[in-house]
């Protein structure tokens, strides 16, 4: 009997620490996720994607801050280079107009493939990038844009990630 309360007392506060750490991290690596961003999330030009649809409900600047903070948050778990990783997620769609009215108004229907080269454009415009922010913000759209793939892991993960909060935020339409 006692041995059996000593264990469910261990394990009772493992998990307690297991939580407080998981608190820890979450706080820790999200004031640091900020400050990698912080320039460029405050930036009037970045500002503007506030004002373009999305996907379901979502902006076009709220989809990049979720890209970006799974970014940050997967390339810190991998011991790669995070902040550059979350910088160019934050600016992968900066393409600065409404995708689903774009075609009507210029004849481009394949936003899908070109919207990288001009996010790209804009971000060089305004920041300065280095070749992992360039190679998450040309190459997020593979395998749609299918010889440019990324060349970077934090490239890989933007293309994951994009993905995954393009599919959440569409889905909760």
């Amino acid at each position: 009997m006692f041995i059996m309360r000593l264990k469910n007392k261990l394990l009772t506060n493992l998990r307690r620490e297991t939580k407080e750490v998981k608190q820890d991290l979450r706080r820790d690596w999200g004031e640091d996720f900020y400050e990698c961003i912080k320039d460029i999330a405050e930036h009037p030009v970045v500002l503007r994607m506030k004002l373009y649809p999305h996907h379901g409900h979502t902006n076009c600047y709220q989809h990049c801050l979720h890209v970006a903070y799974y970014n940050y948050v997967l390339c810190r778990f991998f011991q790669l280079d995070a902040r550059s990783a979350a910088r160019g997620g934050m600016l992968h769609d900066l393409f600065l107009y409404d995708w689903h009215t774009h075609a009507a108004r210029t004849g481009d229907h394949f936003h899908g493939m070109t919207h990288p080269a001009c996010a790209h454009k804009h971000a060089k415009k305004f920041f300065e990038l280095n070749h992992i922010q360039e190679d998450v913000i040309k190459n997020h759209m593979w395998p749609v844009t299918l010889f440019h793939f990324p060349r970077t892991k934090e490239g890989w993960i933007t293309t994951l990630t994009d993905k995954y909060c393009g599919t959440l935020e569409t889905s909760q339409r």
